[in-house]
């Protein structure tokens, strides 16, 4: 999902760069609500999203196809804490190994450090609802919560690459930087994430979960742990 620089034009990275620059600050901000358990997992998530992008593979129309591990992160750590793991890890691929550009830093953040942690995030919320933390519907929500994340994102990066011969042409007609239209750019990345992928995040968001779930599930986000609970019972007003 990683789009480099010269297939995006100017008034498009720009914009995306205006709108994630306060979703980073924000975000920030987020990182200080976060309890003192889990900061050290800040790292850990950055490096794992790292690693796991490391494996793509390109997908026509000018992007590669990969996982992220956006929708376990928005899962364990919060999105808000998704967007800026995520996006440390998409700055040093860009500085460092040049997968991804510069000039769509903005751009790839929104897709994989704000959108695949959210949606995620959300999708799992809403599959488990008020289920037990114990209960398998949790574990099936977490795995088809990678995978819609993951398939959301790339068919909208495939979106966004989409329209680039449709806003910049030439006076003859010739797109000046992505060169695929709508019909080659998101049929290739929902198709190539949805049935290769997606299946993978599905995997990893779900077998990491479990084992989170099963050894010290109070590091989910949102969750509290047992003795949490029996404090706040004791704490209610009878």
């Amino acid at each position: 999902m990683h789009i480099p620089d010269g297939y995006i034009g100017p008034s498009t990275y720009i914009a995306f760069w205006i709108i994630m620059i306060p979703i980073w600050i924000y975000a920030g901000k987020k990182l200080s609500t976060l309890g003192s358990k889990k900061v050290p997992l800040l790292a850990l998530a950055s490096a794992f999203s790292f690693v796991i992008m490391m494996f793509n593979l390109p997908v026509p129309g000018g992007s590669s196809g990969h996982a992220v591990g956006g929708a376990i992160i928005g899962i364990v750590l919060g999105p808000w804490a998704g967007v800026i793991t995520i996006s440390v890890a998409l700055a040093l691929q860009a500085l460092m190994f040049g997968d991804g550009g510069i000039t769509t830093y903005a751009l790839n953040c929104f897709n994989m450090a704000t959108l695949c942690p959210f949606i995620g995030y959300y999708a799992y919320k809403l599959i488990s609802g008020n289920t037990e933390i114990a209960s398998s519907r949790r574990v099936i929500a977490a795995a088809i919560a990678g995978w819609v994340s993951l398939t959301a994102a790339a068919t909208w990066a495939g979106f966004v690459l989409g329209l680039q011969p449709i806003l910049y042409k030439d006076a003859n007609g010739i797109p000046l930087y992505m060169p695929y239209p709508l019909s080659v750019t998101v049929p290739a990345m929902f198709l190539e994430h949805g049935l290769a992928f997606s299946i993978l995040e599905a995997l990893v968001t779900a077998l990491i979960f479990a084992y989170i779930r099963k050894t010290d599930p109070s590091l989910l986000y949102g969750e509290e742990s047992e003795a949490q609970k029996s404090r706040t019972k004791r704490a209610a007003p009878s």
